[in-house]
């Protein structure tokens, strides 16, 4: 495979490669790439996280309606996310 950088990504590669002589252009780009998968799965996973916990809120409201249950003097379910959200 052939990669055609532009002047500025020419510019990055020399200069990652300055900062680790030991590797070839072909290992900083690899590098590179893991480091942008790896923060491409961080990113999904904290989508995913929110979307549980937005569903599970969603569950407990159900919940509480569907059987007109209370939570109790004082607590509500901001109060219970929020304590969810220190653990």
């Amino acid at each position: 495979m052939t990669v055609n950088l532009n002047a500025h990504g020419e510019e990055l590669l020399r200069e990652q490669m300055a900062r680790n002589p030991r590797h070839s252009p072909e290992e900083v780009i690899e590098q590179a790439l893991e480091t942008l998968a790896a923060t491409r799965s961080g990113e999904q996973a904290r989508e995913w996280s929110t979307d549980v916990q937005r569903k599970a809120v969603q569950d407990m409201l159900d919940f509480l309606e569907n059987n007109r249950a209370a939570l109790g003097p004082g607590v509500s379910v901001k109060d219970l996310v929020h304590e969810g959200h220190r653990i």
